[in-house]
Parts: structure tokens; C-alpha cells; sequence
């Protein structure tokens, strides 16, 4: 198992990274006017959850990044040798809320590393372990995965799966180019198949700039923190299929016992992302 370093990647299986950050007011409220939504921002509240996406980011200078936007391999993450990097799902346990104010720390470890031959070619697959303390104790446990792949003519595949069902709830939230450069900017990820329509559409095999997925999940979750009105232990999400362009988001619901089943759709387009809160 080589990467383009020719590095075995399975010795980076274990390697760790510590990052200390301020979870401050200011931030809070970017979080929320990116979003479009209200919530506390005095010191000592609870901050909204999945807000820890924009906490303990990297800082890469800005001549060192890749082409892609990314941070280059081999500092922190392996050096895979496939060009294409995307959040593929993950696990989040909510074990306290963190507050605002607090001194944020956050331990990372890749846990394992996988070589798996896809439909469009080989995949690499890399998970990482969060843990994230929030004034010295642990609030959050987090299992995040990356998927590795390779360039492809058409990065949304020959076929569009059929439209997504509807929920039992069900709310829209309009996609703009501000909006996809705010979420960029406050997570401080400079991917350029977020903002840059021409590499995006030219060399990762787009039709236009792609939705985040880390910010279809955190919709999601506030959409189910919004609807129970009670904070959720577990949080679970899973990318299905890009959700390209600008518009309506759609997130969906549908209440399961003490699990809410979520989804998003773009337009009247297929499930893109698919999520589950569960309370314990």
C-alpha cells in the first residue's frame, strides 16, 4: 500500500495531532448569520452544536496549499496519492454542550487507513478520532471519514438515482454563492470546488460548485435540534451524491422511536446526504 510519496501509509495509522482554539462570541455569531438563524452569544452559553467544524482548523500558509485548495498530504493526513479528497460520512457523540468562551482543544488520530477498488476506480479511505475538550472536559467524540479517489470526466456519475422521498417534516434553505463562501470562510477551508465555478466544472468533473457536505450535516442537525427541542447524544451522516449548483436545499425528517431520520435533497434532485440524531 504505497502513496505518491512513496510513503506506507499504513504507518501513519496512530499519528496524532493536538490543536487549541477559543470558542468566541464573534464566532458564534458568524456561525449564525451564515446560517440565517439566532442563538445566545454571551460568554458562558452553550454553543450550537457541530460548531466544532470551525474550531482548530488548519492554517496552512496560503502559498503552501495544493491546487485543489487543500492542505498539501503528508503533514498531518497521509500522503495518498489520489488527487480527490471528500468528507464521506461520520459519528458524532455529543457528550457536552461546549460553551462559549472556552478554551477548545482537539486531539486527532487517524485510526485506520483502507484501499478499496470503487465502480470510478481505486479508493482510499482514512478515519480519523476526534476527541474535543471544551474547557478541559470532554464534550465531543467524533469519528470523521475521508475518501481518496481519482479524477473522473463526470464527478456526478452517469446516473442520477431517483428524486428523494419526502418527510414527515420538511423545511428549504436557499444555497447561494455568499452563503457557500461564508461557510468556506468560517471553517477556513479554501477547497476551490466550493467558490471556484471554472476549476470545478474543468478539473474535478462538476457541473457547478458543490454544497459542502459538512455544512448539509450541520443543517441537518440543527434541523433536528430545532424540531425535538432537546439536545441530541449521537449525530451520524453519510454523503449519497453531490448536490451541485445554487438554490433550494431541501432538509427532510422523520421521527423513529428516540431516532430522527434525515436527509438532504437539492431541487428535486436525489438524497445528497443522509443523517440520524438519536437521543440515549
Amino acid at each position: 500500500m504505497t502513496g505518491d510519496m512513496g510513503a506506507d501509509l499504513r504507518d501513519w495509522i496512530g499519528k496524532t495531532e493536538v490543536v487549541e482554539d477559543i470558542l468566541t462570541p464573534g464566532l458564534v455569531a458568524r456561525f449564525n448569520a451564515t446560517l440565517d438563524r439566532d442563538s445566545a452569544t454571551a460568554i458562558g452559553a452553550p454553543a450550537p452544536e457541530l460548531i466544532h467544524w470551525c474550531l482548530c482548523t488548519d492554517t496552512i500558509a496560503t502559498n503552501a496549499l495544493a491546487q485543489d485548495g487543500h492542505p498539501p498530504r503528508g503533514a498531518f493526513l497521509p500522503p495518498v496519492g489520489l488527487p480527490r479528497r471528500m468528507w464521506a460520512g461520520g459519528e458524532i457523540n455529543l457528550l457536552a454542550p461546549l460553551g462559549i468562551g472556552d478554551i477548545v482543544t482537539r486531539t486527532s488520530e487517524i485510526e485506520n487507513i483502507v484501499e478499496k477498488a470503487g465502480r470510478s476506480g481505486p479508493l482510499t479511505f482514512v478515519t480519523l478520532r476526534h476527541k474535543i475538550t471544551s474547557d478541559g472536559r470532554l464534550a465531543v467524540n467524533e469519528r470523521q471519514d475521508i475518501v481518496y479517489r481519482g479524477h473522473v470526466a463526470n464527478a456526478q456519475g452517469a446516473q442520477t438515482p431517483p428524486p428523494a422521498p419526502m418527510g414527515t417534516h420538511s423545511t428549504q434553505i436557499e444555497i447561494n454563492e455568499a452563503r457557500l463562501f461564508r461557510y468556506s470562510s468560517i471553517t477556513f477551508n479554501a477547497h476551490r470546488i466550493h467558490y471556484d465555478a471554472p476549476y470545478t466544472k474543468g478539473v474535478e468533473g462538476y457541473g457547478g460548485l458543490v454544497i459542502h457536505g459538512p455544512l448539509q450535516a450541520t443543517l441537518l442537525a440543527l434541523f433536528a435540534r430545532e424540531l425535538s427541542q432537546r439536545p441530541f447524544s449521537r449525530f451520524t451522516y453519510r454523503g449519497i451524491f453531490p448536490a451541485i449548483g445554487t438554490g433550494s436545499l431541501t432538509l427532510h425528517a422523520s421521527s423513529e422511536g428516540n431516532e430522527m431520520k434525515l436527509w438532504t435533497a437539492f431541487g428535486n434532485g436525489p438524497v445528497s446526504m443522509e443523517a440520524s440524531a438519536g437521543w440515549e
